[in-house]
């Protein structure tokens, strides 16, 4: 029996699903646990949560915190939470959004940027180690088909039939 995806077989296709799935969930467990790793990192009271932000600030920094919260898909509230959290231990900073005087613009402060870029430098430095004998086509279309999964997770790209 075959679908209309690809023509690949039903039992075939549900079977690389389920582990597809599985795989995912060790991923997000160890990358859960290792965002933890690198908080503490950062910032011995730095949320796990809150080293997205992190990341997302070096590189499209300044950014409104309501943007930030529909990029990483929580609410408002939530947001504003983790933002004031950073702020008080300096990571972050906010200012007046100029396009909108009642809008803030966060963007990192100089010692965020620094402790930040000197766990991201270890944090590469490993991804460099553990996968020494993938070579760079094998890293790259990893990067592209996960890159894409993000995608169809969030509705940014429309799933290929």
């Amino acid at each position: 029996m075959t679908d209309t995806n690809g023509g690949a077989p039903v039992e075939a296709r549900d079977c690389a699903t389920e582990a597809l799935e599985r795989e995912l969930t060790v991923l997000f467990r160890r990358a859960r646990a290792a965002s933890g790793e690198m908080a503490r990192a950062v910032h011995p009271e730095l949320e796990p949560a809150a080293y997205g932000l992190l990341v997302r600030l070096a590189e499209a920094e300044p950014e409104r915190a309501t943007d930030l919260a529909g990029y990483f898909g929580v609410g408002k509230a939530t947001m504003s939470r983790q933002l004031r959290a950073l702020e008080e231990l300096g990571l972050v900073a906010r200012a007046s959004d100029p396009a909108d005087g009642r809008a803030f613009l966060m963007r990192l402060t100089e010692e965020g940027r620094s402790r930040f870029a000197q766990v991201r430098t270890a944090r590469r430095e490993r991804y460099l180690s553990r996968l020494a004998a993938w070579d760079h086509a094998e890293i790259a279309e990893l990067s592209r088909l996960l890159h894409e999964l993000n995608g169809i997770q969030f509705g940014e790209i429309a799933a290929q039939p």
